[in-house]
């Protein structure tokens, strides 16, 4: 059976994760090269004294193919984890390279307290969260008929 890529993201595992190595397999499952690639930057960076300002090295020190690492370095940038930091960036006087964001935990925080201000029930009004879910409805059933035109015009049976 092959394995899932999507990030495993269910209350449980986050629950039992207790090391880096556990998060990164629960954010880039299934390429065990990209799990390799991810842990690799992951400990350079944690360990280096401020900003990294290359990866390129990693490829050697880790032996790591350079599309293997900027399809992780891709990942984690856009998962918020990392971020790069321009030399015009005047915050670090002219320093540039790669270094830990703090954009994926404070996301996070805001999924958490939008999860708890959408169950309390004195901040919205019935009315309008039943039209919303008249709009979801709504999309939902132009969706089923937009996926039927599409499948008559491939010949397919049925629309």
């Amino acid at each position: 059976m092959k394995e899932s890529t999507k990030i495993d993201f269910q209350h449980r595992r986050i629950a039992q994760i207790s090391d880096f190595a556990e998060l990164i397999e629960m954010l880039v499952p299934g390429n065990r090269n990209q799990q390799h690639a991810t842990a690799a930057i992951f400990c350079e960076m944690k360990w280096a004294n401020g900003i990294v300002p290359n990866l390129a090295y990693l490829e050697r020190k880790y032996e790591i193919s350079r599309r293997i690492l900027q399809r992780a370095r891709a990942k984690l940038t856009r998962l918020g984890l990392i971020e790069h930091i321009s030399y015009l960036n005047s915050r670090y006087g002219g320093q540039h390279g790669w270094k830990f964001s703090s954009r994926f935990e404070t996301t996070l925080k805001q999924l958490a307290e939008k999860s708890a201000m959408l169950r309390n029930t004195g901040t919205s009004s019935r009315e309008k969260e039943e039209l919303l879910l008249q709009f979801t409805d709504a999309r939902r059933i132009a969706g089923r008929g937009s996926r039927t035109r599409s499948h008559a015009k491939r010949g397919g049976e049925g629309s």
